[in-house]
């Protein structure tokens, strides 16, 4: 007697594909379809990129003058920008390294939006040296190779610190965000069908997730979580070089470094929240982006706003108990001259506003948080601009003092490069998955196995 036909059928079948965890759709999701305000908000970035590519175009046709540039400042508001920048980029550094060093468990679910974060500011900041020379196709005269003409570069100048202190963290921090990924890609491709199918199995490496290549993983993020750690210390510890290592009043000392690196995580940390709560909204990720990691993020927060504070009061002590004329008008035209204005709203932004996270409910307001973060970003970035420029519009020579506005060529630029970053952002999360779900998952375990979600 034959088979009923639909046996045969059913042997013949290819076995039912496992069922799909929870974490993988609910992480993938923000990859899949588009919809108009996705678009709304990407088209409005670029438009910004392009606005400020145009007047990019003017300024190197005209020349420099067109930037505000004018006796006596000559550093304005794109090295301003550029140390902003760099400083945002601590955060993403810190959370995947250094916390993983620690077994900080929480940093799992924050880590993967920071390293995008830390690699898009980066690219960000790398443009704004290229900017600030003027002639932006000399730019190979800032890399020190071989040449014809003898030519060398001028080891002695920040501009050449900032190319190795640059080049450096970004060739770190973009192997250490794909090698974190190559999982996650793995979840991707295994999903995906067509042209992404390819480009996922591209990026995939060929990953399996078998034991020897968890093995080999594990030991690649280890050995790169050590050698990013030092980063988070010597990066804007050069950078801070720039202005420490000149005899520029207000610039010359020896608390710079420890200061910027501070300044950089504290920076850092508040613009992952102001990133990180939308995207929690918006693509309902409550399940994994608990109250309890906005409420670590803003611990971290409290402790580097103190830091910043002391190094605020520290700074003027000092010019106080130097007895040096110069450095005691320096810190009194911050507070009292023609910038007293950026000067308070770094104080009360950095130091008085973050001081409210004592209490413990407002740790994990998130309204309150994104709030304050903003605030946090913007006292960041007076910081940066009351350093540079009131100390080099006021130095030894009265004869010589000068007062700068920020030209709109300036305001142009700046806010191209918050759409440059938007840009980059927007497009990796329709690309990646936002949050590491290999990571989430090993919680999910640990979770299962010992009864503790951290």
């Amino acid at each position: 007697m034959a088979p009923p036909a639909t046996a045969v059928a059913d042997a013949l079948a290819s076995p039912a594909r496992p069922r799909d965890s929870r974490a993988n759709i609910d992480i993938m999701a923000p990859t899949k379809g588009v919809q108009w305000p996705y678009f709304l908000a990407l088209g409005a970035a670029v438009l910004g990129v392009l606005q400020a590519l145009v007047v990019l175009l003017y300024q190197t046709y005209v020349g420099l003058g067109v930037a505000g540039y004018q006796q006596p400042v000559f550093w304005g508001l794109y090295i301003v920008t550029f140390v902003f920048w760099i400083g945002i980029g601590h955060a993403g550094t810190l959370i995947s390294a250094i916390l993983f060093l620690f077994r900080a468990k929480w940093r799992n679910a924050v880590n993967r939006g920071a390293e995008a974060l830390t690699v898009f500011a980066v690219i960000t900041a790398a443009l704004f040296p290229i900017l600030h020379l003027g002639r932006i196709w000399k730019l190979y005269y800032l890399i020190p190779y071989p040449n014809q003409r003898s030519l060398w570069v001028n080891f002695k100048s920040p501009l050449l610190w900032d190319v190795f202190a640059i080049s450096t963290y970004a060739s770190i921090s973009v192997v250490f965000f794909y090698i974190g990924l190559i999982p996650d890609i793995a979840i991707a491709r295994d999903r995906a069908t067509g042209v992404k199918k390819a480009i996922y199995t591209v990026l995939a490496l060929g990953w399996q997730g078998t034991g020897p290549q968890w093995k080999a993983h594990s030991r690649s993020v280890l050995h790169l979580s050590g050698l990013a750690t030092p980063l988070v210390l010597s990066v804007h510890s050069v950078v801070s070089w720039d202005f420490a290592m000149s005899i520029v009043p207000g610039w010359h000392a020896t608390i710079f470094a420890p200061y910027f690196v501070a300044g950089a995580v504290f920076g850092g940390f508040a613009m992952v929240i102001n990133i990180m709560i939308p995207v929690r909204r918006i693509f309902r990720l409550e399940r994994y982006l608990t109250d309890y990691h906005f409420e670590n993020m803003s611990r971290f927060i409290l402790l580097t706003s103190t830091i910043c504070g002391y190094a605020y009061a520290a700074e003027y002590f000092i010019a106080w108990y130097s007895g040096v004329e110069f450095e005691q008008s320096s810190f009194w035209l911050r507070a009292f001259g023609p910038y007293w204005l950026s000067t308070w709203c770094m104080i009360t932004f950095n130091v008085i506003f973050p001081q409210l996270l004592w209490i413990k409910r407002l740790r994990t307001n998130l309204p309150f948080l994104f709030g304050l973060c903003f605030f946090i970003n913007l006292g960041m970035w007076f910081e940066r601009y009351v350093i540079i420029i009131t100390s080099l519009s006021r130095e030894y020579i009265t004869g010589s003092w000068g007062l700068y506005v920020i030209s709109p060529v300036e305001l142009s630029v700046l806010a191209g490069s918050f759409c440059w970053f938007s840009m980059w952002f927007l497009l990796f999360l329709k690309v990646f998955p936002v949050i590491a779900i290999t990571e989430v998952k090993e919680l999910e375990i640990h979770a299962r196995d010992h009864g503790g979600a951290h």
